[in-house]
């Protein structure tokens, strides 16, 4: 039953593509429309239950770095890096000309999935998560494992339970590295030596600060030191200390882990090693008992870690902190305590079950109040995605989308703090921003963007320069968008003033006057 301060049922279809998906696409509305929001959403949640289009499927397997571990990236891509002879300028910048592939597959696949996925929902949290556990590429080799921490620590868990993530995203080289726990070692213990010299607080201090229990969470100094200790030793494979150096340096993977000396070396008893490039090292770790939040945490190695995430995804502070970011995301910049209150609970009562939270809050009168009907501005990415789907031009060239978040302020994988991006209005609102949305908005609705070009045309060093130059010159290279079938695709979208000045103008601007349109700023 609609209430009277619900969003009009008509206008249903389009709110839930405007927050459940980055927008429609040609055709979507009539296809909600058929199937029933309610059905829709139900959909969205079990992603599972339906395939991804051949096409896409063929595109992401096609992206070989996307499928292999962190391991292997590292032996392939920075090995050579680091064998190139410093004075061999030439073959250094070669190896790292190839590395480039990595993080470059990465942007096309997370952009492609977002324009051309039809599981919306699950681009969408994938989005979320990552932002949410972000980690920067820009630090060390964290641009060779971005895109295996979105594949393999982010993306099957963005439904599931928030446990299994949590843990996925702690185990994974690229968190391990950027936030420095890879060093963590418990003090005078028998592996402290070289860079392994002590305590390092940064992962536990955001990991209760930012990834669960949030700021206001209950803890205290005494807590943040107390899960450092306990997550001494988690680290990533390394050389065993009596090798010599194969490749120089000590740093993570510094060895090639099939190599025989690596492989008859003596593991301590409570060694864990995985495939992706974990490592948990008993004699880094603080073989005492702790005090975590008031819990006793007995010495057990890694599973003392273990117990400490168990205890975080379960507290009451972790389910509110995480169901306030998810109504703000969904919801309204300032959303209802009340909405919060009883995703928490939910969260509780499910073991912290992210589907079973997100259909409560897409259940509740809130996410369907008139009031929050069109009032979330968009960022960098939720605009650029939006507006390419809402056009329907093919994509087989990713740059100048990534560009475009990139100049606005938001590259992909670019984040260098660990709180990530911001989703509210205040952060991507000024002046300057909007200029370059709507020069982004020309380009696309005139055709000058060219999505449509193998970016192989664009490889060499003269690719940028082209790139920009299609971009604003005088001559088309894509087929415009239609305006009256964009129109369409938006549906009951635009105020009076914004539909007369799109009737008013040339045939050649009305496109464009609709992707940087007010309304078209806001989902």
């Amino acid at each position: 039953m609609i209430e009277a301060d619900s969003i009009p049922a008509n206008q249903r279809p389009l709110h839930a593509l405007n927050r459940l998906a980055f927008g429609p696409r040609p055709g979507d509305l009539a296809h909600i429309s058929r199937t029933g929001v309610e059905r829709w959403i139900d959909q969205q949640l079990h992603p599972e239950s339906f395939l991804e289009p051949p096409d896409l499927t063929r595109q992401i397997a096609a992206m070989r770095t996307l499928h292999m571990t962190p391991v292997e990236l590292f032996v392939q891509y920075q090995i050579p890096v680091r064998q190139a002879s410093k004075d061999d300028t030439d073959a250094k910048k070669m190896a790292r000309q190839q590395a480039r592939i990595v993080i470059q597959e990465a942007v096309r696949a997370r952009i492609i999935r977002a324009v051309t996925g039809p599981r919306q929902l699950h681009e969408v949290m994938t989005a979320f998560w990552f932002n949410h556990f972000n980690v920067f590429a820009g630090k060390g080799p964290c641009h060779l494992w971005i895109g295996s921490f979105e594949q393999e620590a982010i993306r099957p868990h963005a439904l599931g339970r928030f446990r299994d993530l949590l843990g996925a995203t702690a185990r994974h080289p690229a968190m391990l590295f950027y936030l420095d726990n890879w060093q963590n070692t418990a003090p005078n213990a028998p592996g402290s030596h070289g860079k392994f010299e002590g305590i390092n607080e940064n992962y536990a201090r955001e990991l209760m600060e930012l990834h669960t229990l949030g700021v206001n969470g209950g803890y205290a100094q005494a807590d943040v030191i107390a899960l450092a200790h306990i997550l001494t030793g988690w680290g990533l494979v390394r050389r065993e200390n009596q090798m010599r150096p194969r490749f120089g340096g000590f740093g993570p993977f510094g060895f090639h882990p099939w190599r025989r000396g690596a492989a008859r070396a003596q593991a301590l008893p409570g060694t864990v090693r995985t495939s992706s490039g974990f490592f948990f090292d008993p004699s880094r770790h603080d073989s005492s008992d702790k005090i975590l939040l008031g819990h006793q945490i007995k010495a057990d190695g890694i599973t003392e870690g273990e117990d400490a995430l168990d205890l975080l995804a379960r507290s009451p502070a972790t389910a509110n902190h995480l169901s306030y970011q998810l109504a703000q995301y969904f919801v309204a910049d300032n959303p209802p305590p009340d909405l919060v209150e009883r995703m928490a609970q939910r969260y509780l009562a499910s073991d912290g079950n992210i589907r079973e939270v997100l259909a409560a809050l897409f259940a509740s009168s809130a996410f369907w109040d008139r009031r929050c009907y069109g009032v979330k501005f968009k960022t960098p990415y939720e605009y650029v995605i939006s507006a390419v789907r809402a056009a329907g031009s093919p994509v087989l060239n990713v740059r100048p989308l990534a560009a475009t978040m990139a100049r606005l302020g938001m590259p992909l994988y670019g984040c260098q703090t660990p709180d990530g991006y911001k989703n509210t209005q205040e952060a991507w609102l000024n002046p300057d921003a909007m200029m370059i949305r709507l020069s982004f908005a020309t380009g696309l609705g005139v055709g000058r963007l060219p999505l449509d070009r193998p970016v192989d045309e664009f490889a060499d060093e003269g690719g940028a320069m082209r790139l920009a130059a299609l971009a604003t010159g005088p001559v088309p290279r894509m087929e415009p968008p239609d305006p009256s079938q964009l129109a369409a695709t938006l549906g009951d979208l635009f105020s009076p003033q914004t539909a007369d000045a799109v009737k008013a103008a040339p045939a050649q601007l009305r496109a464009p006057l609709i992707i940087g349109s007010p309304e078209f700023m806001r989902r």
